[in-house]
């Protein structure tokens, strides 16, 4: 069975499937090297309009396999250090990712599986959800996906969280920021099409330059420096062939290009 399952539509919305149900997708180095391929394969794909990220069965992830880790236990610093480099830029990849990303989480995100929701643009969560940190019961820390779920849920709940590994439903994720819905289990595919029609709304150059200017302004200083480069990304934007298209498409009351209904 491959660990990962992929499809892509009319519309150009990709579906990622974590494909280990009876491991509750959890992630091996199996996984990770397929779910990087895929990401990284829809990324260079100009016909790509969004990313959904889910899991089969009844869990979206249950973070690191723990057949994995014990292999990964007997192996030197240096073979663990090489090891997890492959989980850490699957992380950078994903929150990094040029294209739209959408986690629909359907059952528990533990560990991984937690960072990354963290990781996608948007994530909304069935109302059985369940998320934990859970890496320090096992004498580990979640150090690969902190850097996301820190920027998602603040250092405040990341020190409560990280440490006494407790486990917290969907409610509680939507409070602090790890997901920014929750709707009721039947109704999470529903949910997810309303987002999906509100992105094919957008240009796709203009999309992708939008979450890069996110990356540009956090943690910066509102200095003169700042002011210029964004002033230089919007005059970009204003001549760009989409920032024409879309311009005078609204003042001609048509539809750009790259608008579906």
């Amino acid at each position: 069975m491959t660990s990962i399952l992929e499809t892509v539509d009319e519309r150009g919305i990709a579906t990622v499937t974590l494909n280990r149900p009876e491991q509750h997708n959890a992630f091996d180095d199996v996984l990770i090297a397929d779910l990087t391929a895929s990401l990284k394969r829809l990324e260079g794909d100009p016909g790509i309009r969004a990313v959904v990220l889910t899991g089969a069965g009844r869990s979206f992830s249950a973070g690191a396999d723990l057949g994995w880790m014990r292999r990964m236990a007997q192996l030197s610093v240096e073979e663990n250090i090489a090891d997890a480099a492959g989980l850490a830029g699957l992380m950078h990849m994903l929150d990094r990712l040029c294209k739209p990303t959408l986690a629909l989480v359907q059952g528990a995100a533990f560990g991984g599986g937690a960072g990354l929701v963290a990781c996608c643009d948007i994530a909304i969560a069935s109302d059985r959800a369940s998320f934990c940190f859970s890496e320090v019961k096992l004498g580990l820390t979640p150090a690969t996906i902190s850097p996301y779920v820190i920027n998602a849920i603040g250092p405040r709940w990341a020190r409560r969280l990280f440490q006494t590994a407790e486990v917290f439903n969907a409610d509680r994720a939507r409070d602090i920021g790890l997901v920014q819905d929750v709707v009721p289990e039947g109704e999470l595919t529903t949910a997810g099409e309303g987002v999906l029609k509100a992105l094919l709304q957008g240009a796709p150059g203009a999309q992708a330059d939008a979450k890069d200017l996110i990356f540009l302004c956090e943690g910066r200083a509102l200095d003169a420096a700042l002011a210029e480069e964004t002033g230089r990304r919007i005059a970009a934007r204003r001549a760009s062939t989409e920032g024409r298209e879309g311009t005078s498409a609204f003042l001609a009351k048509t539809t750009p290009a790259w608008r579906q209904q």
